[in-house]
C-alpha cells in the first residue's frame, strides 16, 4: 500500500563519475511546458526574439555507486543516460530552487534499472552501450528496445570551443554554463500525496569544459512533443573525475490548487 514511499530516494548515495557529458537543447516554452507535473515551472532563458526552455541529455560513466555507509568496493559500476528538463520550484520556505525534472533514465546494468525504478521516480530502462575513447575522440552508441531512445554521438577531445554552438540561444559560455548542470536539486512528483520530492546533489571539483559534439542520432527527440520543432543545440559540457553524493529525498506537500507554472 505504501510502496510509493520507497521512491522517495530513501538513502544517501555516494558515487564517482569517471566523466559526465551534458548536451542541452533549446525549445519553445510551449513545447516542454505540458510535460511538467504540478508544482514545477520551467527554468527559461530569453533572447530579444524568444523565450526558451531546455532539455538536457546527460551521459555519465559511474563507479562505486552505493548507499553512503557502505565501502566503495561494494558499489556498482554502470553507465547512465538521463533526459531532463531544467525547472524551478518554489519551496514552502519561500525560496526558488533550481533543478532538474527527469523524463527518462537508462542504464546498461540491469540491477541499476531495477533498483533505480524501485527507489526513485526516474523511469529507468535497459540499454546496450558501445563506448570508444582515444586521445582524439569519445564515441558513444546507445541502443534501446524499439529504438525509443537510441543515441549516437561523438565528442572531439582535441578542441575546446570558446563560444556556444552556432545556433545556440546563448551568446557566451558563462550564460550557457547555467543550463549545463549539475543542478542543486532533482525534483519528482508524488501523485499519491500530491507532493514534490526533492533530492539535493553535492559534488566536488566540478569544472566542466565546453566541448564540440556531433550528434548523429537521438531518437527520443524524434517523438512527440519534441518533434514539433527543430531543437537548437544550446551547449555541451564535459567534466571528469568527480566525487558525487545525493542526499536522502525530502517531501513537500503541495497546496490543493498547486499546478504547473509555465
Amino acid at each position: 500500500m505504501f510502496l510509493y514511499r520507497l521512491k522517495r530516494h530513501p538513502f544517501k548515495i555516494q558515487a564517482y563519475f569517471d566523466f559526465s557529458l551534458a548536451v542541452s537543447f533549446a525549445y519553445p516554452v510551449e513545447v516542454l511546458a505540458p510535460l511538467l507535473p504540478p508544482g514545477l515551472s520551467l527554468d527559461t532563458h530569453s533572447t530579444n526574439e524568444k523565450t526558451y526552455a531546455f532539455l538536457t541529455i546527460a551521459m555519465v560513466k559511474v563507479r562505486q555507486l552505493r548507499p553512503a555507509p557502505l565501502p566503495a568496493q561494494l558499489g556498482q559500476n554502470f553507465f547512465l543516460t538521463g533526459y531532463r528538463l531544467f525547472v524551478k520550484y518554489r519551496s514552502k520556505a519561500g525560496k526558488t530552487l533550481r533543478g532538474l525534472y527527469i523524463l527518462r533514465s537508462d542504464s546498461n546494468k540491469q540491477l541499476m534499472t531495477i533498483m533505480g525504478s524501485l527507489l526513485s521516480h526516474y523511469s529507468y530502462n535497459d540499454i546496450q552501450l558501445t563506448e570508444f575513447e582515444d586521445r582524439h575522440t569519445l564515441n558513444l552508441s546507445i541502443k534501446t528496445p524499439k529504438s525509443l531512445a537510441d543515441l549516437d554521438l561523438s565528442v572531439d577531445l582535441t578542441q575546446t570551443p570558446i563560444v556556444p554552438p552556432q545556433h545556440s540561444p546563448f551568446t557566451d559560455l558563462q550564460t550557457a554554463r547555467r543550463f549545463a548542470g549539475p543542478m542543486p536539486y532533482t525534483f519528482s512528483y508524488e501523485p499519491q500525496t500530491h507532493s514534490i520530492v526533492m533530492i539535493e546533489g553535492r559534488r566536488q571539483h566540478w569544472q566542466p569544459q565546453n566541448v564540440a559534439v556531433d550528434i548523429q542520432q537521438a531518437t527520443y527527440l524524434e517523438q512527440a512533443p519534441f518533434n514539433q520543432v527543430e531543437p537548437l543545440l544550446a551547449n555541451a559540457f564535459m567534466v571528469r573525475d568527480v566525487p558525487y553524493m545525493w542526499q536522502r529525498g525530502t517531501v513537500e506537500k503541495l497546496s490543493s490548487v498547486e499546478d504547473r507554472k509555465y
